[in-house]
């Protein structure tokens, strides 16, 4: 199994749309002659993903991709309930992207919920009234259907190769794994860990110190525990990481010299130092990642450490 963590997909690319996107965008009951203009959303924890494309003669043609974070994750008290200020950051997204798909037909958008809406007791309160704004029904999926989606989604960024091929996601709320071979997933699996979630858990003042991370580090590794096995009795020929979070660690290392973009055990040593003699999330100051995504990054970093570890990722 190899030491390292490859970002992205080849060439570079980069599925970082809607978790949807692939699937619903190329089904063929997605594309009838009269749905000129389809669309797919995707209400993560982290972030809202819309595209909108143009379908005609069976060709996608994507117009529009918008994407806000919005936390929704964050907003989740300890009772499970969404905070009304987190609904609100969510439905004023949704507003935006309302525009875009005003007056479109019944089947020509799909809008999925992810672990924010799995998890929120009140979730049915916020479906309503994003309902009520988008025009279109909205499916809280579960975490392996999610995982799924991703997979189907990486996949078609990557070389056609026979290979098995692990992908690791790490979201607001949760983080997939599946094992699948070409464009079939083997193994989907969905544990309750997020760079939102811990954030709130381990960081929520800003504070980053040696005791807090190995907190969030060792929860990681206990999620990890209960799907050890089953993802080494598979094995895979290479490693794909395809969120933001990853990316966002493959960019800083990348800046500062620790290779091409990928992730290895040695540059996530490095960030875990720096992020100690830093010591709070306003301070991060890495090249390659964005201000807006400092606070979630020790929380992002000590999973993806934790995933390096249980999975033995080490060159």
């Amino acid at each position: 199994m190899p030491g390292q963590l490859r970002v992205g997909g080849r060439h570079g690319s980069w599925h970082d749309g809607p978790v949807i996107e692939l699937d619903f965008l190329t089904m063929p009951h997605s594309t009838p002659k009269n749905f000129s203009l389809i669309a797919a959303i995707d209400l993560g924890s982290n972030s809202f993903h819309m595209v909108v494309a143009k379908a005609n003669q069976g060709e996608i043609r994507i117009l529009e991709r918008l994407g806000e974070k919005v936390q929704l994750a964050a907003g989740i008290d300890e009772e499970r309930q969404l905070t009304e200020e987190s609904m609100q950051r969510g439905l004023d997204c949704l507003k935006r992207f309302a525009q875009l798909i005003n007056g479109l037909p019944p089947g020509a958008v799909r809008i999925v919920g992810t672990n924010a809406l799995r998890e929120a007791r009140n979730r049915n309160d916020f479906i309503h009234r994003a309902e009520e704004i988008l025009g279109h029904p909205v499916e809280v999926i579960s975490g392996r259907e999610e995982a799924r989606l991703i997979y189907l989604g990486v996949s078609h960024t990557l070389a056609d190769t026979p290979g098995k091929r692990l992908v690791a996601d790490i979201g607001g709320g949760s983080t997939e794994f599946i094992i699948g071979q070409r464009f079939e997933p083997l193994l989907r699996e969905s544990l309750q860990m997020g760079c939102v979630s811990f954030t709130q858990r381990y960081f929520r003042d800003g504070k980053v110190t040696p005791a807090r991370y190995a907190q969030a580090y060792t929860a990681a590794r206990l999620e990890i525990m209960s799907i050890e096995h089953a993802l080494h009795r598979l094995k895979w020929d290479e490693a794909i990481g395809s969120s933001g979070t990853i990316r966002a660690i493959g960019l800083a290392l990348k800046a500062n010299g620790y290779g091409a973009g990928e992730v290895n055990a040695e540059g996530l040593a490095w960030l875990k130092r720096k992020l100690f003699k830093l010591g709070d999330v306003e301070k991060i100051d890495f090249d390659g990642i964005k201000p807006d995504r400092r606070a979630i990054f020790p929380a992002g970093l000590a999973i993806l450490e934790a995933i390096f570890d249980a999975l033995e990722l080490k060159r």
